[in-house]
């Protein structure tokens, strides 16, 4: 399901690792700090970006759905 995200990743948790741009590669890009960041909200589906999110082994990023304002991950 597409939709408006509002993402955020705590740089005070990321480490880096790259697994959410391994799983949603058009939504995070690794910034020149080594850190995951936000490139596009919705470049992919709701279900890649969830389960990006489920994916960061520190539990930096947050879903919030944009339109509702309902928070969606953690």
């Amino acid at each position: 399901m597409a939709g408006k995200h509002r993402i955020s990743v705590d740089h005070t948790l990321c480490v880096g690792n790259g697994l959410c741009l391994h799983v949603a590669p058009n939504v995070f890009a690794i910034d020149d700090a080594r850190q995951s960041q936000v490139v596009n909200p919705d470049g992919d589906g709701r279900e890649a970006i969830l389960e990006a999110a489920d994916a960061c082994p520190v539990s930096a990023i947050t879903v919030v759905d944009a339109e509702t304002g309902v928070r969606l991950f953690p």
